[in-house]
């Protein structure tokens, strides 16, 4: 019984995200069928479908600063942890969800990056790095791709994800000094993982290269 407790534990820890050590799953990897039609991936694309939803009523909003805008913002980023949790749950994972998540995120803060900018919610500067990080972070899981590589996700750059979405939502309802220092935080973190996620990519190309040459 003594030693059942531990295990259950861990099970419960990885159940709900806490604990992602190990390696990714088998199914999300290059080369896998996608298996597009699982539970998970429909909430993906309902986060996807989500977003032109989302930028409707927000420019709707005159001034940016919609509680209607900001509900629908706040369940597309939960919906993130959703879809890995009914993923961890039913054991549905994917290669297409492997790859539509991230891309689900990236313009889900960019859409967000666009309604701040537009009603000055948050300053620009910070904006316009934060829009580049999310591109640069795109041509980095493209460049990976067509290497035959899979670049995965970083402990900065899974916790750079909750002060970003935070910045951007509590800007669309209380902007101030409270979400300009979130978005700070979370564009340091999101920068650390971006120059992580280039040298981990970097270094499987090399090895690819290498162990393909006679």
């Amino acid at each position: 019984m003594g030693e059942t407790a531990p295990f259950g534990r861990g099970r419960v820890r990885r159940l709900f995200g806490l604990d992602r050590t190990g390696a990714e799953p088998g199914e999300t990897r290059s080369g896998q069928p996608l298996r597009p039609f699982t539970l998970p991936n429909l909430v993906g694309l309902i986060r996807l479908l989500a977003i032109p939803v989302f930028l409707v009523f927000a420019f709707n909003s005159g001034d940016g600063k919609s509680l209607t805008a900001a509900a629908i913002f706040f369940l597309i980023s939960a919906g993130d942890y959703v879809d890995g949790f009914l993923a961890r749950v039913t054991g549905q994972y994917s290669r297409f969800g492997a790859l539509l998540d991230p891309v689900v995120d990236r313009l889900t803060i960019l859409s967000g990056v666009v309604v701040c900018w537009h009603f000055n919610l948050l300053p620009h500067v910070l904006l316009l790095l934060l829009a580049l990080r999310e591109l640069v972070t795109l041509g980095l899981a493209r460049w990976g791709l067509s290497h035959g590589v899979d670049i995965e996700v970083n402990w900065f750059g899974r916790a750079a994800v909750f002060p970003v979405m935070a910045a951007l939502l509590f800007a669309m309802i209380v902007p101030g000094w409270f979400p300009d220092t979130l978005l700070v935080i979370g564009l340091i973190m999101a920068t650390i993982a971006t120059v992580l996620y280039a040298r981990v990519g970097r270094d499987q190309v090399r090895d690819l290269t290498e162990s393909a040459q006679p």
